[in-house]
């Protein structure tokens, strides 16, 4: 059983096709409101698919569990405010109703769905500072930069791209980057 204060994967439900709104609403909300050591990251199950239409191939990213946001956090009353009251969220799967805290996902269950997609549970000792990286995730989807700073605490990554001519500094999660 793991003790109040651990971080644990929880799993939001959210209204369908607001899933990555709510994962950026939740990023700035962590930050905006000090609550970096409590909520550390937010993933939109997907898979890519492709379909063959008129001939031609199609590659997009399709929800995995369409509605649903899963959420690394450590479950405390400010935290668990902080998520409930995102926009776009409506709640915890397997919150009881009348104020009783939700039931954190079991290990073997993250871990299998973060396997399916690609994200390993620990993936910051795989980054070294100076290595350049690609961001396949977000505003800076398809950039290549170099790896400035390492936070294995909230599993982010600061990576310098170049944007427009001029390095820019860009903070994002270990899942959002690849070698």
């Amino acid at each position: 059983m793991a003790e109040a204060g651990d971080k644990q994967w929880y799993v939001l439900h959210t209204y369908s096709g607001y899933e990555n709104k709510v994962k950026e609403n939740l990023e700035s909300r962590a930050s905006s409101m000090g609550m970096e050591d409590y909520i550390f990251r937010a993933v939109v199950p997907e898979e890519e698919e492709t379909e063959t239409k008129n001939g031609k191939q199609k590659t997009e990213m399709k929800k995995t569990f369409p509605g649903y946001v899963l959420v690394e956090m450590v479950m405390s009353d400010e935290s668990w405010f902080v998520v409930r009251n995102t926009p776009g969220v409506t709640g915890f799967v397997g919150s009881h109703g009348s104020g009783s805290k939700p039931a954190p996902l079991l290990p073997e269950e993250i871990d299998h769905i973060l396997d399916d997609l690609g994200i390993s549970v620990k993936a910051g000792n795989d980054f070294e500072v100076g290595e350049n990286v690609t961001i396949v995730n977000g505003p800076f989807a398809n950039m290549t930069g170099k790896v400035t700073e390492i936070d294995e605490d909230h599993d982010k990554i600061k990576v310098d791209v170049d944007m427009f001519g001029r390095m820019t500094s860009a903070e994002v999660d270990f899942s959002d980057v690849q070698k």
